[in-house]
């Protein structure tokens, strides 16, 4: 795979942009990063992401092939058009024109946990497995499903997106407009305003609740879909920990009672941090390889 060219991969986050080149191992290059806060304008924050972009295009004087990008969403159109819960700036903000004119690239983009899942199957923990989903457990909570091989997308763009499973009927209001989404009672943003402290403190009974709530909405996918892997991953999920897992684990197993579900494991993703980015590029490779 070292003889594939280099490809830039995007990730946009609710809270930052980073940008990497990677090569066809799965090398990630010197990672380039900026914060989201402060921007005032779509423009602004439009500037931001291209400016990060090009600074990693300019590593070593690579040629860059293409642009992989892992988004944030809902997508208002699939692979262009953006209206991020977390980012209200961009309600409606078409990523794929401002990447592809800014860098002079072509460019792919997904949901930011469908191309973690597919770097998950390329690099992680989800390697020969062809069934599974990925989720991002952080500031928001997002997934990604691959089933037998393939990424679902949806008609626009937004297959995988769990952080909106219902796991308390009559929970906390979603800025989905819902109540009780797994988002709403899991996710970093609701840990805080619960608690209204930093979600790094939370004490180990809501560490355990948290994993509960994302067993829950995991159980329902499984069932759905027969899919038996779920990779976990984000800030939350993975500096939760144990306490986090256990749970998670104990729900699912707990709620997935059919024959073909019953055996469904909820893991830890296996990239760490830098699973946003290789996703990215993995969802580039596989874009040039099916083209």
């Amino acid at each position: 795979m070292n003889s594939r060219p280099y490809v830039v991969a995007i990730d946009v986050g609710a809270t930052k942009f980073e940008a990497a080149l990677v090569d066809g191992d799965g090398t990630l290059g010197e990672r380039h990063r900026v914060e989201t806060a402060g921007a005032t304008t779509a423009t602004g924050l439009a500037d931001r992401l291209v400016d990060v972009a090009r600074s990693a295009c300019a590593d070593g004087g690579r040629d860059v092939a293409m642009a992989g990008v892992g988004s944030a969403g809902p997508f208002r159109v699939a692979g262009r058009t953006i209206a991020p819960v977390n980012l209200p700036l961009w309600d409606g903000f078409d990523i794929h024109n401002c990447l592809a004119e800014g860098l002079g690239l072509d460019v792919v983009v997904a949901g930011d946990a469908q191309a973690l899942a597919l770097g998950e199957g390329w690099l992680g923990a989800a390697r020969g497995h062809e069934n599974y989903l990925a989720m991002v457990v952080s500031t928001g909570i997002g997934g990604g499903l691959v089933v037998d091989g393939r990424l679902l997308r949806g008609a626009l763009g937004n297959a995988g997106h769990l952080g909106h499973v219902v796991v308390e009927p009559d929970g906390r209001p979603c800025g989905c407009g819902g109540r009780g989404c797994v988002e709403a009672e899991a996710s970093g943003t609701a840990l805080r305003a619960i608690t209204g402290a930093d979600p790094r403190s939370a004490s180990v009974r809501l560490r355990r609740r948290t994993g509960t709530l994302v067993g829950r909405a995991v159980a329902s996918v499984v069932a759905t879909l027969d899919v038996p892997l779920a990779l976990v991953a984000g800030g939350v999920a993975l500096g939760f920990g144990e306490d986090f897992f256990d749970a998670a684990q104990l729900e699912l197993s707990a709620r997935a009672r059919l024959s073909f579900a019953r055996d469904a494991r909820i893991i830890p993703a296996g990239l760490g941090d830098s699973g946003p980015l290789l996703g990215a590029a993995a969802l580039a490779y596989n874009t040039m390889k099916e083209t």
